[in-house]
C-alpha cells in the first residue's frame, strides 16, 4: 500500500515534506493535526499520534489493519535494518512548538488572573501529553 490509501481516510491532511504528512487523528476528537504519517522508500508507512493513540486505534478508526502499512511481500527481497528514528526531528519540533505555544498562552491567562474552565484544563493536559509524546518519539526520555 502507498500512504495514499490511508491519507484518503484522514482529515486536514497537510504535506510536510517528501513522503511526509500531518493530519487529524481519527482515533480521538482531534481539532489540530497530531497524526504524523511517513512513507519510506521501501513502501512501508509509519504512523505516530502525538496524543498517544496507538497505531491499532488509528487504523481501526478508518477500517484498516496492520497489513495496510506494508507493501506486498516479496520473499526474494532482503529485509533492511529498521530505522531508529522514523520521524524527522523537524516534524517533532514543529508539533512540540505548537503545543508549547498553547502552554504559554495558558500561563499568560493564569498570570492575568483568568481562571481556567474544564475545557481549558483538558486542553492544557492534552498539550502536555503531546509534548511528552513528541519527546518520546524523538528518543528523549523524561527525567
Amino acid at each position: 500500500m502507498s500512504a495514499d490509501n490511508l491519507l484518503q481516510h484522514l482529515d486536514k491532511v497537510k504535506r510536510t515534506g517528501q513522503g511526509r504528512w500531518m493530519a487529524c487523528c481519527p482515533a480521538h476528537a482531534d481539532k489540530s493535526a497530531s497524526l504524523s504519517i511517513r512513507e519510506l522508500d521501501d513502501g512501508r508507512v509509519l504512523l505516530h499520534c502525538f496524543a498517544s493513540c496507538s497505531v491499532e486505534e488509528v487504523l481501526g478508526a478508518v477500517g484498516l489493519t496492520f497489513d495496510a502499512l506494508y507493501p506486498p511481500r516479496d520473499d526474494s527481497a532482503q529485509f533492511k535494518k529498521g530505522e531508529k528514528r522514523p520521524f524527522p526531528a523537524a516534524d517533532i519540533l514543529r508539533a512540540i512548538a505548537f503545543e508549547s505555544t498553547l502552554v504559554l498562552i495558558a500561563a499568560a491567562d493564569l498570570l492575568a488572573g483568568n481562571p481556567f474552565n474544564e475545557t481549558d484544563r483538558a486542553r492544557l493536559a492534552l498539550a502536555c501529553s503531546r509534548i511528552q509524546a513528541g519527546l518520546t518519539a524523538g528518543g528523549i526520555s523524561n527525567v
